[in-house]
């Protein structure tokens, strides 16, 4: 038990003196996430943290140490919706947001840097508002990863010191603006080694995903948008996206919510309850 306390005591100073040394903080500007990325050698076998950049066993949405459901029996589910950023993602949905705060629906929204530094006005409306938790997407919307690996024909991160700055470059972001630090990441495509993920629980952050696909990334229908946010179960997440105003997710979103309250269901912050 001793042993345990003692590496990851020296994995947590490990990555804040790896971000501290290497990523120094730009409070006078806001591009952040055009800044040169160096590599570490954490791959030898004689540095003492090579573990860190170890090669990892698995690889997708659900590995070890992601969470995907709310720990609770009640009737209780966390409307999640992401805000990706980059030339196709870079929208909102309004009618979403508008239908949110008329009906006084609560949701976690997972906001990438590239959408906030584009939208800037936007983002600090919803995160102005109560109604909304804001939590971290990413820097530059890629899948975290130690090896380089690929989502979606997408590559990710490839070493430790990439993993801390997708997800810290974006932190500062948040933090500066809002005044209070995320407490969830969820990766650009949600994917993992879990390698990655211990680096980011490393830094005092949960990785969540979810256990309800509720609209594959926006190319759902209404009706099948619909049916999927009405599979829920007590403690689900459900993932949603919410910058792709042409697309069916606002209508779907809208006939979802009043049969899963008829049933009984009311909505929550992510916050709400542990995650498992």
């Amino acid at each position: 038990m001793l042993m345990k306390l003692v590496t990851l005591t020296f994995t947590v100073l490990f990555v804040l003196l790896l971000v501290s040394c290497e990523t120094p903080a730009k409070e006078d500007h806001d591009d952040l996430h055009t800044k040169t990325i160096r590599s570490d050698d954490l791959s030898s076998p004689s540095h003492p943290y090579s573990h860190l950049n170890a090669e990892p066993q698995e690889w997708g949405e659900h590995v070890t140490g992601v969470k995907n459901r709310m720990h609770t029996d009640e009737l209780k589910v966390a409307l999640t919706f992401d805000l990706c950023g980059g030339p196709f993602g870079n929208q909102l949905d309004e009618d979403i947001v508008d239908y949110l705060r008329n009906e006084q629906i609560p949701a976690t929204l997972f906001v990438n840097e590239r959408w906030i530094l584009d939208n800037e006005a936007a983002f600090l409306d919803l995160a102005n508002d109560d109604l909304f938790e804001i939590e971290n997407h990413g820097s530059e919307h890629v899948p975290l990863s130690v090896t380089g690996q690929e989502a979606y024909g997408i590559q990710g991160t490839t070493n430790a010191h990439e993993v801390t700055e997708e997800v810290l470059s974006n932190q500062r972001t948040i933090t500066k603006r809002t005044g209070s630090s995320p407490s969830f990441f969820r990766s650009g495509t949600a994917y993992y080694d879990e390698v990655s993920v211990e680096i980011v629980q490393a830094l005092g952050i949960e990785v969540v995903n979810f256990d309800v696909v509720g609209d594959a990334g926006a190319t759902y229908s209404a009706d099948q948008v619909q049916h999927a946010i009405e599979n829920v179960s007590p403690g689900s997440i459900v993932l949603l996206h919410l910058n792709q105003p042409e697309s069916d997710v606002s209508e779907g979103v809208k006939r979802a919510i009043p049969t899963l309250q008829a049933n009984g269901y009311t909505f929550v912050h992510l916050n709400a309850f542990s995650l498992e």
